[in-house]
C-alpha cells in the first residue's frame, strides 16, 4: 500500500536537457545487439537534431533526399557541371543541410533517480521527437510511439527504481509502413527538412498515482458558461474519494475577470479512471477572445483530498468559432479570414521552434501585415504557437501532418488512414483548449479514395467536438468536392485574369455560387521575385543557402550581377502590385469567406519559390513595408471599383467607392473621402460621401465620382486615394492620363518593321532608325512574357510560361520624358508588356543594358530586352520587340511610349552609350538562342498531369 501525501518540489521534474550519449545506427543492428546495454560512443546535446551538430553525412549528388525532385535537368545541364563537382555541390531544388542522415540514431543518458520518488508516476516527456521513437530503461523495452504533432509521453513507472538508471531512446526518421507522404511539410526537405532528433521539453515528471489526466473545456458564450471535462486516473491499489474545485481567471488583459470557485466530490475505483463535466458560469464581466481583443484565462483545476493537493492550470479563451451559411462568424460577428500558409520555415534550426518568444515574433510579424489567420500547410505546430497565436490573436488552421499524394493515397486502407484519425486526436486533446485553434484539415491535396474517406473524416469531427470547424483537406481546384465539409479551403476561384486589360470591378461571385459553405481561396498568389541575394549571408545556422549562391554565381556568369539588387526590387513592386489586386478582388466579392496566400514569406523548397514580400526568415526584403501592404489587406479596407487605368486627356475618370468591412463592431457613421493627386502631391480634385453605418461584409456600396481629365495637359501619373476619416484606413491606386492628341513631331527617324538594306543604309550614314522587331524575334522567341510574374517558380513547373517576373526600367532616360514610369512595371505597362516578345541578348557586350530589361526567371538568367538603343555604323538604332509604332491601334500606352521615344530619337539627348555591328543585332532575328532549357525529365507535378487531381483508384 503506498501513503499518499501532499508531493511538491524541486524534484518534481528532472530537466533532460544538456549533453547525451549518443550514435549513429547506419546497419540497423542496434536492437539486436542490445545498444543499450552499452556505452554509445558519440556525445550530442538536446534539444537539437543531429544535423545541427555536424552528425550526419556530408551532402553528395547521391544523398537520398526526402522530397520529389520534378525537375532533374540540375543533374545534366552542361552549364550547371560545375555545381555538381565534390566539394562544390550546389542543391538547388532547396536549402542545404549541413549534414544528412536518414535512419535510426540512439540517443541515452544516465539519470538519478531521487528516494522520494518511489511509488510515484513517472514519465518521461519528449516533445517533437523526429520520428518514430522506442525507448528503453535499463535492460527493458518500455514501448514504440509515432507522432509528427504531439509530445511523446512514456510512462516509465513499472521501469525505473530509485538511484542511477540508463535511458536509451532510438529514433528512426525513416518513412517505413506509416507514408505519409515525401513532400508533406511535416517530414520533407522542401522545408523544414527530415531530421533525427527531440527539439522540444524534455523531462522526467512525477506525481501521485491519483492525478489528473486531461481538461478539456468547451466555451458556451451565449449562455455564459464553459463545460469542462475532466478526466481523473488512479494507478494505485487504493480506491480514492476527494474532491474537484475549479475556477478562471483572465490574465493577459487590462480588463480583469474572475469566476467563482465550483466544487464537485469525485470517487475513483482502484486502477481506473473517471471523467466528469462541470459547468463553470461567469459573470456579466466575461471576457471573449477574438482577434481585436485576445482576452485569455486559467482555469485552475484543484484535486484535493485529506491525502492529497494536486493542481493543473489550463490556458483557454471564451470563444465561440462558428459557420452560418457562407461565413465564419466569431463570437456571433461575421469575420472574413485573411490568411497565409506557414510550411515551417525554419532556415537557422532545420526545425520548428518550440519556444512561445520566438513564435510570438513570427505571428506578430504576420498580423502587421494586416493578416488574422494561418493554415499550417500539412503540418501541425508544436504548443508554443498555439500559445503565441492566442496571445496576438490569430485564427489558425493546423492539418494533419500529411500531403498524401506522390506515393501514399487516402481511403484505400493504408496505414496513412489510421494515422490521420489518431494524429488529429492528439492535436485536439494536446491543444483542443487553446482559443486560437479554430479550424481543422486533415491536411493536403490528397490522392485516393477521398471523398469517401474525407466526407467521414469530417463526419466523426463535427460528431467528436465542436470547439472548431471542419472541411476535408486543403485542395485546388481542380481535386473532387468533399460534400460534408462545413467549409472548402479550395483553389479555383482566385488569381487574375490579366490575359484582358486590368481593371477592378469584377469579382469572383460567379466562382463561389455553387459553394454553400464558406469558401477560403487555397494559396493564392504565389507571385515570385528576383531572389535577394543579401539574405545569403543570414544562414549561419544548419542550412545553407546554396541554391541562392549557384543562382548568384550563374548571374555573374550572364554579367548581371550587378543588377541583382534592382532585379529585386523591380520585380518585387511588381509582386505587390499583384497580391494588392488579388486581395482586393476578393474583399470586394460579396458572400467571399476568406483566403490563405501562399504566401506572406518565401518558400524555400520545391525549387526554391521567392513568392513572398517577406524571406524566410520573414524578415522584409525592402521594397514592401507592414504598414504598406495593409493598406490593402486589413480588418477594413477602401475599395475603388475603376473600368481601367489609362486615359486621355478627353476622357472623364470614375469610379465606384466600395469599402470591406470585417470588424469587432459595425463602422458607424464612417464619412468616407477621396482624392486625386498627381505625383507632386497637388490635390487635382477630392470629395467625400454623406455619413453612413457598415456592418461587415465585402464590396459594401459607398458611392460614385468622376472626374474630367481636361485640365491635364501632358502625359501624367495620378494617384487616387480613398479613406475613412478618422481612422487610419486608407488606400490607393495609380492611373495615367495621355494627351488625346500628342504635338506633330518633324522626325528625322526611319521606322521599319524589318531589319534590312535601307536600315542598314540609313545607319551607315549617320541616320537615326527605330526597328519595331515585334514578332520577328528569333534569339528568344522560347522566352515567354506575361504581364503577370513567373508563377510559384519555372524549375518546379518545368519551364511553364510565364518566364519572366517583371521588368527593370532605366526611367531615368529621356526616352521617358513624356511617358511617366517608375523603374518596375505598373498597371500602365500592360498593354506594352502582355505577351510581347523578348530579345535573348547573349552575344551583347557584357556591360550592354537595354532601356527596358524584362527579368528572366533566375533559373535561367538570360540578358533579354524590350526595348535598347544603340550605337550601329554612324548612326542611332532603338529596337522594340514590344509592338510599338504610327500604325498601332487601341493601346494608349504603346502610342504613348511610341511618341515618347521618337520624340527623345529627334532631340539631342539621344546619344547611346554602346556600339553595336549590325550583325549582332541582326543575329536577334536570325539565329537561335544557344543557351535553351532542357528539362531531362519525364515526370512532373501533379498540378501539371491530365486528371491527375483525381487520381483514379487502381
Amino acid at each position: 500500500m503506498i501513503a499518499l501525501s501532499s508531493f511538491k518540489g524541486k524534484d518534481e521534474v528532472i530537466n533532460l536537457a544538456g549533453n547525451w550519449h549518443f550514435e549513429i545506427d547506419r546497419n540497423d543492428v542496434g536492437v539486436t545487439e542490445k545498444w543499450y546495454h552499452k556505452n554509445l560512443s558519440d556525445n550530442i546535446k538536446l534539444p537539437g537534431s543531429m544535423a545541427e551538430f555536424l552528425k550526419g553525412d556530408e551532402i553528395t549528388l547521391k544523398t537520398k533526399w526526402t522530397g520529389s525532385i520534378y525537375d532533374s535537368s540540375f543533374y545534366f545541364r552542361p552549364s550547371l557541371k560545375k555545381y555538381r563537382e565534390p566539394g562544390n555541390i550546389h542543391i538547388p531544388f532547396w536549402l542545404t543541410p549541413a549534414r544528412h542522415y536518414v535512419g535510426a540514431a540512439w540517443y541515452q543518458k544516465e539519470v538519478n533517480i531521487p528516494k522520494n520518488w518511489k511509488g510515484k508516476r513517472i514519465l518521461l516527456r519528449l516533445e517533437r521527437a523526429h520520428i518514430e521513437t522506442r525507448v528503453w530503461v535499463n535492460d527493458k523495452e518500455v514501448g514504440l510511439q509515432n507522432s509528427l504533432v504531439a509530445p511523446h509521453v512514456y510512462d516509465l513507472s513499472p521501469y525505473l527504481t530509485i538511484g542511477k538508471q540508463r535511458i536509451s531512446i532510438r529514433i528512426d526518421n525513416r518513412i517505413k509502413e506509416i507514408n505519409v507522404g515525401p513532400d508533406s511539410h511535416s517530414i520533407t526537405d522542401h522545408t523544414q527538412g527530415n531530421w533525427n532528433g527531440i527539439i522540444g521539453k524534455m523531462a522526467l515528471e512525477s506525481s501521485l498515482p491519483i492525478y489528473i489526466d486531461d481538461v478539456q473545456i468547451y466555451p458556451d458564450v451565449k449562455n455564459r458558461i464553459a463545460r469542462v471535462k475532466i478526466t481523473v486516473k488512479n494507478s494505485s491499489q487504493s480506491n480514492f474519494s476527494g474532491k474537484l474545485v475549479i475556477s478562471a481567471k483572465s490574465f493577459n488583459v487590462k480588463s480583469s475577470d474572475e469566476t467563482k470557485e465550483v466544487v464537485s466530490k469525485i470517487a475513483v475505483s482502484k486502477s481506473d479512471n473517471k471523467t466528469i463535466e462541470l459547468e463553470l458560469p461567469f459573470g456579466k464581466g466575461m471576457l471573449t477572445w477574438d482577434e481585436f481583443n485576445p482576452a485569455l484565462y486559467h482555469l485552475n483545476v484543484k484535486l484535493a483530498s485529506k491525502e492529497i493537493n494536486n493542481s493543473k492550470s489550463v490556458q483557454f479563451g471564451m470563444r465561440e468559432f462558428k459557420i452560418e451559411g457562407n461565413r465564419f462568424l466569431i463570437n456571433g460577428v461575421p469575420v472574413f479570414l485573411r490568411g497565409t500558409v506557414h510550411n515551417c520555415e525554419f532556415p537557422l534550426t532545420g526545425y520548428p521552434a518550440t519556444t512561445v518568444e520566438a513564435w510570438e515574433t513570427i505571428l506578430r510579424k504576420i498580423k502587421s501585415y494586416g493578416l488574422n489567420h494561418v493554415r499550417f500547410h500539412s503540418w501541425c505546430p508544436p504548443e508554443a504557437a498555439f500559445i503565441a497565436a492566442d496571445k496576438v490573436g490569430l485564427y489558425l488552421q493546423p492539418e494533419g501532418p500529411s500531403w498524401p499524394n506522390h506515393g501514399p493515397k487516402i481511403g484505400l486502407g493504408q496505414p496513412v488512414d489510421q494515422f490521420l484519425y489518431d494524429e488529429t486526436t492528439r492535436m485536439a486533446k494536446e491543444y483542443g483548449n487553446y482559443a486560437s485553434f479554430t479550424m481543422l484539415s486533415a491536411g493536403n491535396e490528397p490522392a485516393g479514395n477521398q471523398v469517401k474517406y474525407l466526407n467521414e473524416f469530417v463526419d466523426f469531427w463535427k460528431a467528436k467536438d465542436n470547439r472548431r470547424v471542419y472541411t476535408g483537406m486543403s485542395v485546388g481546384g481542380s481535386w473532387p468536392v468533399v460534400p460534408n465539409a462545413e467549409y472548402q479551403s479550395r483553389g479555383g476561384v482566385r488569381g487574375l485574369k490579366w490575359e484582358k486589360m486590368p481593371e477592378t470591378e469584377s469579382d469572383f461571385s460567379s466562382g463561389i455560387a455553387p459553394f454553400k459553405v464558406p469558401f477560403v481561396a487555397h494559396e493564392i498568389g504565389q507571385y515570385c521575385v528576383f531572389p535577394n541575394f543579401e539574405e545569403i549571408k543570414k544562414y549561419t545556422g544548419v542550412y545553407r543557402a546554396k541554391n541562392f549562391e549557384m543562382f548568384r554565381q550563374d548571374l555573374e556568369d550572364h554579367h548581371m550581377r550587378d543588377q541583382s539588387k534592382d532585379f529585386l526590387n523591380a520585380s518585387g513592386k511588381l509582386q505587390v502590385l499583384c497580391y494588392k489586386n488579388e486581395i482586393e478582388k476578393m474583399l470586394r466579392t460579396p458572400g467571399y469567406a476568406g483566403f490563405q496566400a501562399l504566401g506572406l514569406q518565401d518558400f524555400p523548397g520545391q525549387g526554391t519559390a521567392l513568392v513572398g514580400v517577406l524571406d524566410a526568415f520573414f524578415q522584409e526584403k525592402g521594397y514592401v513595408t507592414a504598414q504598406e501592404y495593409a493598406r490593402f489587406c486589413n480588418s477594413t479596407v477602401p475599395l475603388a471599383k475603376i473600368p481601367k487605368f489609362v486615359y486621355n486627356n478627353g476622357e472623364t475618370f470614375k469610379a465606384e467607392i466600395v469599402l470591406f468591412h470585417s470588424g469587432k463592431t459595425a463602422l458607424q457613421n464612417a464619412v468616407i473621402s477621396w482624392t486625386v493627386k498627381n505625383e507632386k502631391g497637388d490635390v487635382l480634385s477630392s470629395g467625400k460621401f454623406d455619413p453612413k453605418t457598415f456592418e461587415n461584409g465585402n464590396g459594401l456600396f459607398v458611392g460614385n465620382f468622376d472626374f474630367a481629365l481636361g485640365q491635364i495637359k501632358e502625359a501624367s501619373k495620378l494617384i487616387l486615394e480613398v479613406k475613412v476619416n478618422g481612422t487610419d484606413y486608407v488606400n490607393d491606386w495609380n492611373f495615367w492620363v495621355y494627351p488625346e492628341k500628342n504635338s506633330e513631331i518633324a522626325s528625322e527617324v526611319y521606322y521599319t518593321t524589318v531589319f534590312d538594306d535601307k536600315a542598314k543604309d540609313v545607319l551607315n550614314k549617320g541616320g537615326k532608325v527605330f526597328l519595331n522587331a515585334a514578332g520577328k524575334v528569333v534569339k528568344g522567341k522560347e522566352v515567354e512574357m506575361h504581364f503577370l510574374p513567373v508563377f510559384w517558380n519555372t524549375s518546379w513547373f518545368k519551364m511553364r510560361p510565364p518566364h519572366v517576373t517583371g521588368m527593370l526600367i532605366q526611367e531615368k532616360s529621356p526616352a521617358f520624358a513624356d511617358f511617366p514610369t517608375s523603374y518596375h512595371s505598373d498597371l500602365q505597362w500592360w498593354d506594352i508588356q502582355n505577351r510581347a516578345q523578348v530579345m535573348n541578348l547573349e552575344d551583347f557586350p557584357a556591360d550592354f543594358r537595354p532601356l527596358i530589361q524584362p527579368i528572366d526567371t533566375w533559373f535561367m538568367n538570360r540578358r533579354l530586352a524590350l526595348v535598347f538603343e544603340a550605337q550601329v555604323g554612324n548612326g542611332k538604332l532603338i529596337v522594340s520587340s514590344a509592338n510599338l509604332g504610327p500604325d498601332v491601334q487601341n493601346k494608349p500606352s504603346s502610342q504613348q511610349l511610341f511618341y515618347s521615344i521618337v520624340k527623345y530619337m529627334n532631340s539631342n539627348q539621344f546619344n547611346p552609350k554602346n556600339k553595336l555591328n549590325f550583325e549582332v543585332i541582326k543575329d536577334v532575328f536570325t539565329s537561335p538562342s544557344r543557351e535553351v532549357f532542357n528539362t531531362y525529365t519525364k515526370d512532373s507535378p501533379d498540378e501539371l498531369k491530365p486528371n491527375s487531381n483525381q487520381n483514379k483508384v487502381k
